[in-house]
């Protein structure tokens, strides 16, 4: 089986295999991998770029050499391989897990209980929940599922279809470990650096293509784009701008302004001003147009791997004939 199949299947798998099951409770390979790399950190620890160059390194490259590693031993079963891309990505994106917990938090705004919602925003994201109104909780929920549906499952498939399982894993790691040492803290204002920097990178083209779906699957691709155009760039993150701004069009509500993260207090541009404060419904609406993204970013990715198989190997063939028929008549 070629390998542009086996990742077309075992991605569909793996993506499936969230929607049904979701998270596992213990055990989740991400979370593994999060305690290996604050191991790491322990040991290499020091208020420097260098240093956390190498923590980056040593984490990020090792958790792809590994699943390189894994991917070569099976490669000569078309079994093994789509089952060992199926697994990977399952590991890797947590489309189900990110509606879960927003879910979770529309149902308690919905019902009027703030302070449900309040403790649980911090499964979600890393606001401080006691600086949010009920408001302000929703709209902490709706740039969450924007960001994370980028950051937990387009861009793992992007990556996923350039690179295989290898591919798959180690974005997966670059995007923990900025989630874990890349925030703007004294401690990590230096070590931190690579990991955040490397996660944007990484993350560019994923951002770039979930905002793209945004727009087309949103039903409002006019003021989508529109945001998307006009207010991406404001964004302090370079990432997270052009998926929130084309969600908050897409949506039809203001995204950004005031926000706490652990005690540092942020005023951010507003993204799609035209639009209505955000709302607790709006989270479903968030949810179902995450949805839809995830699922058309795996079309996207797993079609245009195949078409670019197809197209390489129509190339081939076309000046593999034409030296064919040149050497018969030399």
């Amino acid at each position: 089986m070629r390998a542009e199949r086996v990742f077309a299947y075992g991605a569909a798998a793996g993506l499936l295999g969230d929607l049904l099951l979701g998270d596992p409770r213990r055990g989740h390979p991400v979370a593994v991998f999060g305690r290996a790399a604050a191991a790491v950190e322990r040991g290499l620890w020091r208020d420097h770029r260098g240093w956390g160059a190498l923590h980056t390194a040593v984490c990020a490259g090792g958790a792809a050499t590994l699943a390189a590693v894994a991917a070569r031993a099976v490669r000569t079963s078309p079994v093994a391989s789509v089952a060992l891309t199926s697994a990977a990505t399952w590991a890797v994106v947590g489309g189900t897990s990110l509606a879960r917990e927003a879910r979770t938090i529309g149902r308690a705004l919905q019902a009027g209980d703030v302070e449900a919602a309040r403790a649980r925003l911090p499964h979600l994201c890393g606001r401080d929940p006691h600086a949010l109104d009920a408001d302000g909780i929703a709209r902490a929920v709706v740039e969450s599922v924007a960001e994370n549906t980028s950051d937990a499952v387009v861009g793992a498939l992007v990556w996923g279809a350039a690179g295989g399982v290898p591919g798959l894993v180690g974005f997966r790691a670059v995007n923990t470990l900025d989630a874990m040492v890349g925030h703007r803290s004294p401690r990590y204002l230096r070590y931190g650096w690579a990991s955040a920097r490397l996660d944007d990178l990484a993350g560019w083209p994923g951002a770039r293509l979930t905002a793209v779906l945004a727009v087309l699957a949103g039903g409002a691709p006019r003021p989508a784009a529109r945001a998307w155009r006009a207010d991406a760039r404001k964004h302090p993150s370079p990432n997270a701008g052009p998926v929130e701004a084309s969600f908050a069009g897409a949506l039809g509500v203001r995204l950004g302004g005031t926000l706490s993260y652990g005690g540092r207090v942020e005023h951010r541009p507003v993204l799609n001003g035209d639009g209505r404060a955000v709302v607790a419904d709006d989270i479903e609406r968030a949810v179902r147009l995450s949805r839809r993204v995830s699922w058309l970013a795996l079309g996207v990715c797993a079609g245009v791997r195949l078409l670019g198989r197809g197209v390489g190997r129509g190339a081939f063939g076309k000046a593999s004939g034409k030296a064919s028929r040149k050497g018969r008549t030399s």
